[in-house]
Order: C-alpha cells, then structure tokens, then sequence
C-alpha cells in the first residue's frame, strides 16, 4: 500500500471485505481487518495511511454486512460501519493485551539471551573466536517489541482520525504509565511514542490537567538514576515537544510517493 496506489488497493481491499454481505457473521470481513491490523503494527512508517484505509473501509463498508449473533441495543443484528468499529477496537483490545503479556516474555528472553551468550563467550574464548548467540525466544521478543510500538502508534493514527476515543488513548497511556516503581523500558517507549503521535490532540483545556500528571510522572523518571540515559532522553524529548507547544524541531516530511523519490534521483543524476 503506497501513497499513489492508495485509492485502487483501498478500493479492492473494500471490495474483499464487502464478500461478508453473503454471510451470517461478517468473518470475511473480520479476516481483512485482521490484516489490515497485522500490515500497520510491523511497518509504523505508514501507520497514517493505514488508518487512512481503516476510515475509509469503515465509510464504504455495506451496511450489509452483518453478524447475526451480535446485537444493538434495539436487538437488532449489529452491522455495516457498527460491526466495522467493533471488529476493529477488539482486534486493537487483543494486540493491547498480547503486548502486556510480551513484556514478560521479552524480559525472559534477554535474561536468556544474556545466559546463553556468557556460556558461548566462556566456550569461544578457550578457542580463540568470537561469536553472538541469539535463540528464537529472543527474536519473537524483538518482534513483540517492534509490534508493540506499532501498535501504540496506530492507535494514535486511529483516534486523530475519530475513530476510538479519546477515554481509550488515556487508558494506554495510565496503563503505560502504571509500573510507577520500576517501569520498563518498553513501556516508556511506548508511552512517548504514544504522547508523539497524539499529544497535541489531547493537550486541550478539560484534559490539561490529566496531561499535567502524565508529565509530572515523565519528568520524575528523567530524574531518576536508574532509568537507562537513552529512556531518559527520549523522555526528555517529548516533555521538550510539549514545551514547544507541540511544534517539532524542524519540518516533518510525510509520506512521498515512489515516483517523487525516482524523480528526485533522476534530478541528482543529472546534476
């Protein structure tokens, strides 16, 4: 999915998501936000166009399109761009709740890792070679962590455009923020990738002093010794970016199209 393909993949995208119509319970549909979701979390360059696409598939997606077991309020099948948001918050609720539960598992892994490579190190230096161990529990740690941020990210992209509220971006974000005593260095991550991608939205009067707190707590953990320098600035840099006013340091590019890039090549070459 690329910026100047953007409308005809989006639109056979909506096509295949539209087969539900011809079912009880919209799986197809479900299947294709799946992996819209699957597509967005491992590529947070293009998080904005995914959610671009998530807005557009929930504005064309037929009404239709139903889950028979599912009601609304008035009892009746729930469906169209209804069943579109359900589908979509709990696929984010279940990325949400295998993140927490990956922060165990990647703490496990680097512990291992860090054992397993000490015993190759003590082996390799009796021969005279250097070598890096990493086993399979320490790349699906990297991978969660890499999702993770993914994640946060597109939820951000998802809420600048309407489409999860504002009392779910606060929850992501007490719930980063919960490990007051010993925070993980992915939640930190997480939380000023979070803060990156929303906090101008956020930052408004009847929230300020809700923001207030979050930062009060980032500026506690920048103090702290114990906190890894590299979080502690990262941190740094978005209490900066609040300071701004939200105004980065330089002007952000977003998104160019491939034949902008070419084109600019072709310039240099020239020149």
């Amino acid at each position: 999915l690329t910026m100047e393909k953007f409308d005809s993949i989006s639109d056979q995208i909506i096509a295949w998501a539209n087969k539900s119509v011809n079912e009880s319970d919209g799986r197809t549909l479900s299947q294709v936000i799946g992996l819209v979701l699957e597509k967005a979390i491992d590529d947070v360059a293009w998080s904005e166009v995914y959610a671009r696409l998530c807005r557009k598939m929930m504005e064309r997606i037929s009404p239709e399109v139903r889950h028979n077991d599912i009601k609304t309020m008035e009892g009746k099948p729930i469906a169209g761009d209804q069943l579109f948001t359900k589908y979509l918050f709990n696929r984010c609720q279940e990325g949400l709740k295998r993140g927490w539960f990956a922060k165990e598992t990647t703490a496990a892994a680097a512990a291992a890792k860090t054992s397993n490579d000490q015993v190759i190190k003590t082996a390799n230096d009796k021969k005279g070679e250097a070598s890096e161990f990493y086993s399979d529990a320490y790349y699906a740690a990297q991978k969660a962590k890499r999702q993770g941020l993914g994640l946060i990210r597109f939820i951000g992209e998802l809420f600048k455009l309407h489409m999860l509220s504002e009392r779910i971006v606060h929850q992501c974000a007490k719930k980063l923020l919960g490990n007051a005593e010993n925070p993980e260095e992915e939640e930190i991550k997480n939380l000023c990738q979070l803060l990156k991608t929303v906090g101008q939205q956020l930052d408004v009067p009847e929230a300020r002093a809700r923001m207030d707190v979050y930062f009060a707590r980032m500026k506690g953990l920048c103090k702290d010794l114990d906190v890894n320098p590299r979080m502690r600035f990262i941190l740094q840099d978005v209490i900066e970016l609040r300071e701004r006013r939200w105004a980065a340091r330089g002007a952000v590019s977003a998104p160019v199209a491939i034949t902008a890039v070419h084109e600019a090549v072709r310039t240099l070459v020239l020149l």
